[in-house]
């Protein structure tokens, strides 16, 4: 599996012409330009992250994994909002999980953003993966729903500001907010201010929860197959998932062979 080109690349030309994008063939690109999407983007490999021999499984989670020190008392979301009180917490990744993004043009793109780079504006050429609308409002309805990503603020909130019409997410997280561990920007749920057994991600890249492997549900990776139905096929999944009191005893019954 591939890594995303906007948040989890291994190389820097997918930055602009990821493997199994809608551009055939790639343009010859300045060391400037690499530069300027390597700032704007997170461009690590979801799948090879100082794991010997390539490993695809994320490592065994350590006792101090977590380098980023807390500071007691606080956290990265606000108190839980009365209406999400009873619900699970549900930290849901943007590239390559809901949409697909391209700085090259694309012809049946669902959005067209602006995003401004050592002052100049470069449009982003943005996908929204199929069954995402159905997906998200009945995650809204059941879960208090937060986006997390490793890109940038930039970017990723106008894209969120057109994908999210309804509201779903109660909070935004982007780059800042990550723990940069091992050359990897890591989204350490701890630092939620959540109840971890009432706590679910929702990501393509392993390398997003090594702290957590146990809290995520993970999904294939997406960037133009408008016949996939993977975020279809999830819905049922969590709905029954919404009422658990312990998703660890729930998701490890759903891993059980």
């Amino acid at each position: 599996m591939e890594s995303s080109c906007i948040t989890q690349v291994q190389r820097e030309e997918a930055l602009v012409h990821p493997k199994q994008g809608l551009v055939s063939k790639s343009s010859p690109k300045k060391p400037r330009n690499r530069s300027i999407f390597k700032a704007l983007f997170c461009c690590l490999s979801a799948q090879n992250v100082n794991r010997p021999g390539g490993s695809s499984e994320p490592p065994a989670q350590k006792e101090d994994a977590h380098p980023t020190p807390k500071i007691p008392g606080t956290s990265l979301l606000p108190e839980v909002a009365p209406k999400d009180k009873e619900k699970i917490c549900m930290v849901i990744d943007l590239d390559e999980t809901l949409v697909h993004s391209s700085f090259k043009p694309i012809s049946n793109a669902d959005f067209i953003v602006p995003v401004e780079i050592e002052g100049t504006t470069h449009q982003v050429y943005v996908l929204k993966r199929p069954y995402v609308d159905e997906f998200l409002e009945r995650m809204g309805e059941l879960y208090e729903c937060v986006l997390f990503t490793a890109s940038l603020a930039k970017y990723a909130d106008p894209v969120t500001d057109l994908l999210d019409k309804g509201g779903v997410f109660r909070a935004r997280l982007f780059r800042e907010a990550c723990v940069f561990h091992q050359g990897c920007y890591v989204k350490d749920l701890s630092r939620l201010g959540r109840d971890l057994k009432k706590t679910i991600i929702l990501d393509n890249s392993p390398a997003s929860y090594i702290f957590h492997p146990e809290n995520a549900v993970p999904v294939q990776s997406w960037f133009d197959d408008m016949a996939d139905t993977e975020l279809l096929s999830l819905i049922p999944i969590f709905e029954e998932l919404s009422d658990s009191e312990d998703i660890y005893t729930s998701l490890g019954q759903l891993r059980a062979p």
